[in-house]
């Protein structure tokens, strides 16, 4: 399951979402549907956090060569 997308587990759980909500599941199938709906949730936290987690570490690298060359280009003089 976590071969999945993070589009396609959302749209996996909106599928499942309108099953349950119709309430035309017998018992056994919507346990079935909510545990896997749980298990797409996890998967779809962990591709956000992994996408937070990247993009953290971009800024953080683009913020450091930023404030290098900042201080190297004398662009702060220029705003005196």
């Amino acid at each position: 399951m976590s071969d999945l997308s993070l589009e396609q587990a959302i749209q996996e759980l909106e599928q499942i979402v309108v099953q349950l909500e119709q309430g035309e599941l017998p018992l056994e199938q919507a346990l079935e549907q909510f545990e896997k709906a749980v298990r797409l949730s996890r998967v779809s936290q962990q591709k956000l956090q992994q996408a937070d987690q990247k993009v953290s570490q971009l800024l953080q690298q683009q913020n450091g060569e930023e404030l290098t060359s900042f201080a190297a280009d004398g662009a702060e003089e220029d705003e005196s």
